[in-house]
């Protein structure tokens, strides 16, 4: 993976809830070592999304971690976020890319779906987003797909994000099948210690990289 509006490869940590103790939380993600931090929660007020959205961006600023903003194109662009994620019922990436310019960070999701991520790959986007790859407690009804799916997302161009029931100790098949990034909810934020799990998918990125960031 090569692409200049992404970090390396790694944890993508995607939030649960909002204010402080998300806050917190993300923060002890960030220093475990994750990569990407998505804001996602549709439950909030609009007052509560913003603070929370914005209080991510300045937690995340010293790690250098970009923050994705789920669905929400307007609150991206008020917190100071770094891009958004969009999934099949959301605008069309091309159209999304133009508002919000070259310096954006835009994913979408592809679920188990080639041909829409052929499709998303030639609208500039930044990365594929594909699961679940495993059962999901954020997502009980989600379809699995299989793992085989990574080799040949990988050859699109784009990042390749897995998401869907990973664990630190399932997360290693997928990272060798052709994922990117690895993106988790409760297996980071529902963990005992979420710094330590943090850095537990941090090193199954080890052998990718060789450079700290």
């Amino acid at each position: 993976m090569n692409h200049r509006r992404l970090p390396r490869g790694g944890l993508y940590a995607i939030t649960a809830g909002s204010g402080a103790a998300c806050v917190k939380a993300a923060t002890q993600a960030m220093a475990g070592g994750a990569r990407m931090l998505q804001y996602r929660d549709p439950g909030t007020d609009p007052a509560q999304r913003i603070e929370t959205a914005r209080a991510l961006v300045v937690a995340a600023e010293p790690f250098g971690v970009p923050v994705l903003v789920d669905h929400d194109i307007e609150l991206m662009r008020a917190s100071g976020a770094h891009g958004v994620h969009l999934g099949s019922m959301d605008a069309d990436p091309a159209a999304v890319r133009e508002v919000l310019g070259t310096d954006a960070i835009l994913g979408v999701s592809c679920y188990g779906d080639l041909e829409r991520a052929r499709a998303m790959a030639a609208k500039d986007v930044d990365y594929l987003s594909f699961g679940a790859f495993h059962p999901s407690p954020s997502k009980p009804q989600a379809r699995q797909v299989p793992a085989t799916l990574l080799a040949e997302a990988a050859r699109l161009g784009p990042a390749v994000v897995a998401i869907g029931g990973i664990t630190p100790d399932n997360g290693a098949a997928l990272v060798a099948a052709g994922a990117d990034f690895l993106a988790a909810i409760s297996a980071v934020f529902g963990a005992g210690d979420v710094r330590v799990a943090a850095q537990r998918f941090d090193a199954l990125f080890d052998a990718t990289r060789t450079d700290p960031r």
